[in-house]
């Protein structure tokens, strides 16, 4: 799966970032169908990107000794994707609690919502793993 193309936000959704991908051969079972882990996959490109747009990179924060990791997901499939097709993944930042940061993503063909998901992200310690608040630079950088 290789990007298309990220975008900023779309006129009336402030808060939402929109990343485009297009669905291989390699994302697919033998059906053709996108193989149900790799929306998560998709999503997890699309918040990189979105962290990118904001002018962070994971790689910068690790070398401050930060590291953004997955505490939980919650994600309903509802319609399959297949081979060729373009895809838009949504990532919306939300709630804020200490260390982790709530995302709202969906994954869509056009205006059909394929896959949508809960994606609760917690800031650590690169080092001890341990949590730690979002420091003040990126949080002002996320406006979250």
């Amino acid at each position: 799966m290789t990007s298309e193309g990220a975008g900023n936000t779309l006129k009336g959704e402030a808060a939402c970032f929109h990343h485009t991908v297009r669905v291989y051969i390699e994302d697919t079972d033998a059906g053709g169908i996108v193989y149900y882990v790799n929306y998560l996959r998709f999503m997890e490109r699309a918040r990189s990107e979105w962290l990118r747009a904001k002018g962070f990179t994971q790689q910068a924060l690790l070398e401050k000794g930060i590291q953004l990791v997955v505490h939980s997901v919650t994600n309903r499939y509802l319609r399959p994707a297949h081979l060729d097709d373009l895809l838009t993944v949504t990532a919306t930042a939300g709630a804020l609690r200490g260390a982790r940061l709530t995302f709202t993503q969906k994954a869509l063909r056009g205006e059909q919502i394929l896959s949508e998901a809960e994606v609760v992200i917690a800031c650590v310690d690169a080092t001890t793993m341990r949590p730690r608040r979002w420091p003040g630079e990126l949080l002002a950088a996320l406006e979250v």
